[in-house]
């Protein structure tokens, strides 16, 4: 679709008149007549679904192929596979050579996830729910904190809280003709009969948000042990707190009590917050923009101690001992047309300072466990780098592993688990010089 404007003066009569014309808009003088403006947009209407049908939908399913993969998280055997705005896969994987479907949570608007002993954590929309995954096939809500996540429910538009939670947009083309300026209609998005109506690139940018890993019935996880994300995670548990991101802010949820989650602290990060990493006493915060670095000593209130800024792009990041690593990556819900590898010392998290820059095809989410750095190339695949010298990274490619999509990673005691839009990968890599495939759980398109 592409977003028009014709103009067409009103007097016809003579050559001078348009010359006139066209020397008012070339000049932006004070000219009086007006033109015929034909405008052409998608325009968004807002589907709501209440509040009480989102909440009363909650179930716990049996096993479903896995279709559309979004985050992952590890939790003492178990996998935990994103279906992004449908629910959560349980994977039994206490033999990653062959893991075992088990259940499927639906929870209308969940993308994201984190669990410690027997509670998992999961945003549904506009809630927090607390799961007591004691039994893996009958999951149950001991918790909801409700309203505790408002965002959703925008994204840059002003939704009527009484119909509900806006859960889709129906799309319509518009085009129109008036009488106008010539420059009264500027490209971007307006408020407008309810909705939202968009120019070309405003349309495409926006829809790309809305579009913005031994069998048994009980859960063996102790009441202390928390898991682990990938590089993509907006959710992290350290000790007994929660710890959120959306778009501008983190929240803080104390978990003392795991079943009773409890709303602290919200703080204000910046704009364009995508990813959260916990590593020792500090939060690094990936954003569009930079790396934001928080101390947490205080963990009901962390501060921000530094800004590590880049060009704009998609941006996880892991860290190990005085190192982060940054993947950015171009794509229109990120803006820029960067994809690197950006190594960065963290060693002063007041100053942090580049090493240096790798140049890749296109990274999404990242590893590292020893000198194993894993990066996934989105519909390049997964590379593995030995990464002990940190300045000779791209001279170090151990394995490619091809015809593969990559989306993220978690590499946990030898074993690497990786999601993409293909599925569910897992690798031993314990001889880095002979990683090997040990499973694979495949999508399923519907």
């Amino acid at each position: 679709m592409n977003t028009l404007y014709t103009f067409s003066p009103r007097n016809h009569g003579s050559r001078s008149h348009m010359m006139a014309a066209f020397l008012c808009l070339l000049w932006l003088c004070q000219c009086t007549d007006k033109v015929e403006v034909t405008r052409r947009y998608t325009y968004l209407t807002p589907v709501y679904t209440s509040t009480e049908d989102l909440r009363a939908a909650f179930d716990i399913l049996p096993p479903k192929p896995v279709s559309a993969p979004g985050k992952i998280y590890f939790l003492d055997g178990y996998l935990f596979i994103n279906e992004p705005n449908e629910g959560i896969h349980i994977i039994d994987n206490t033999d990653p050579a062959n893991p075992t479907n088990i259940s499927f949570i639906n929870i209308p608007g969940n993308f994201d996830l984190a669990g410690k002993g027997h509670i998992l954590y999961a945003d549904s929309y506009i809630d927090l729910l607390a799961l007591d995954i004691s039994d893996v096939h009958d999951v149950k809500v001991v918790k909801r904190v409700e309203n505790v996540f408002p965002l959703y429910n925008s994204y840059g538009y002003y939704p009527d809280a009484e119909k509900g939670v806006v859960t889709s947009w129906q799309e319509e083309e518009v085009i129109e003709t008036f009488e106008g300026e010539a420059n009264e209609f500027a490209p971007g998005w307006f408020y407008y009969r309810g909705g939202m109506a968009l120019t070309d690139a405003a349309f495409r940018s926006i829809a790309n948000d809305l579009a913005s890993p031994m069998p048994t019935n009980g859960f063996q996880g102790s009441a202390e042990s928390a898991g682990v994300g990938g590089s993509m995670a907006r959710f992290t548990i350290v000790d007994q707190h929660l710890y959120t991101i959306d778009d501008y802010n983190m929240q803080v949820f104390d978990i003392t009590s795991l079943e009773e989650p409890k709303a602290g602290n919200e703080i204000a990060v910046g704009f364009a917050i995508e990813t959260i990493f916990p590593y020792k006493d500090k939060l690094f915060i990936g954003a569009q923009n930079g790396m934001h670095i928080y101390d947490n000593t205080n963990p009901e209130n962390p501060t921000h101690l530094s800004t590590y800024a880049h060009v704009t792009s998609c941006d996880p990041v892991v860290v190990q001992n005085d190192t982060a690593y940054v993947t950015l990556r171009d794509g229109t819900e990120c803006g820029g047309f960067t994809n690197q590898l950006e190594v960065v010392d963290v060693s002063d998290p007041t100053h942090p300072s580049q090493v240096t820059v790798y140049a890749m095809e296109h990274p999404h989410g990242l590893g590292i466990d020893g000198n194993l750095l894993f990066v996934c190339e989105g519909e390049f695949g997964l590379k593995v780098y030995d990464a002990q010298n940190a300045k000779t990274i791209d001279q170090h490619l151990l394995a490619h592993f091809e015809d593969i999509h990559a989306y993220d990673v978690i590499p946990l005691d030898q074993v690497l688990m990786m999601i993409g839009k293909d599925g569910l990968y897992q690798y031993d890599y314990s001889d880095p010089t002979d990683i090997k495939l040990l499973s694979k759980i495949p999508t399923i398109a519907f």
